[in-house]
């Protein structure tokens, strides 16, 4: 059954805005063919459902802006979306939890929320203590790292033009502040000044990004026993060869083979 006392409020399909919000306005019951709904903008309309099809639940407005998407009653793809989209444009907030999970939202500009002072105020802290940022999972991984002595990762995933290889930047650029002086090592500038010469052959055009990698990054940081950062590997993987469409289809693809590359980046000099 679905009540329209106790769960009025719930997420239909729309074919412009993804979902649209509803309230139920005349209990449901099983056998029922029929679902009467009013939307927000006060107009009725009556939405046909079977037992297997019943609309998703809506959480209450006290939940709507949780920093932790596991915090709230329903957790479906609607609630996922309009949270996030709540705390984007009602707060400015760019980063959300989902658990150990952060999700991000490209602001597609740059934002004040990267500097020295923020990386400071994020080290040291429980990855719960703040608002959700790149900086707490990295310093994350850096607590456990010391803590455990054991290898960390920190995989960032999304689609073409999510962000990915920013996000990977800001990273670094956590780790070789708390690590060692950043002005010494400059680490994430080091290690993605190899990128070009990856990138010539592994971009491709997509519908969000005029050349985007199409291939994984797998970028390994070398700690010493005081944890400063004393190196860096970079290596890539993965890669997406039904793109390469010139360069003799790069030489048939490196003869249908696995591509490899890898980068060494030496911190000791100052070229990079």
């Amino acid at each position: 059954t679905l009540s329209a006392e106790l769960y009025p409020w719930v997420w239909i399909p729309d074919p412009d805005e993804v979902w649209r919000s509803a309230e139920v306005i005349k209990d449901y019951k099983e056998g029922d063919k029929s679902l009467h709904l009013k939307l927000e903008d006060e107009t009725v309309k009556l939405e046909y459902k079977t037992r297997n099809e019943l609309p998703f639940l809506r959480n209450p407005d006290i939940l709507v802006g949780e920093n932790d998407l596991t915090a709230l009653s329903y957790l479906h793809e609607p609630a996922v979306l309009h949270n996030l989209k709540v705390r984007f444009i009602e707060s400015n907030h760019i980063y959300t939890y989902c658990g150990i999970v952060l999700v991000a939202i490209n602001p597609y500009e740059q934002l004040p929320i990267y500097g020295q002072d923020v990386i400071y105020a994020y080290s040291g802290q429980n990855m719960g203590d703040m608002d959700p940022h790149i900086f707490a999972v990295a310093e994350e991984a850096y607590k456990q790292m010391a803590r455990d002595e054991k290898n960390q990762s920190i995989i960032v995933s999304g689609e073409s033009g999510a962000g990915k290889t920013v996000s990977a930047k800001y990273a670094m650029r956590f780790f070789a502040t708390v690590g060692g002086s950043a002005s010494e090592t400059n680490i994430e500038t080091k290690v993605l000044a190899s990128s070009p010469i990856m990138e010539a052959i592994g971009n491709a055009k997509t519908t969000r990004n005029d050349n985007s990698s199409r291939f994984g990054k797998y970028i390994q940081i070398g700690f010493d026993k005081r944890y400063h950062i004393i190196g860096a590997n970079m290596r890539t993987y993965l890669l997406e060869k039904s793109r390469v469409v010139f360069q003799k289809q790069l030489w048939e693809a490196m003869s249908a083979g696995p591509l490899f590359l890898c980068c060494n980046v030496s911190l000791q000099s100052s070229a990079p």
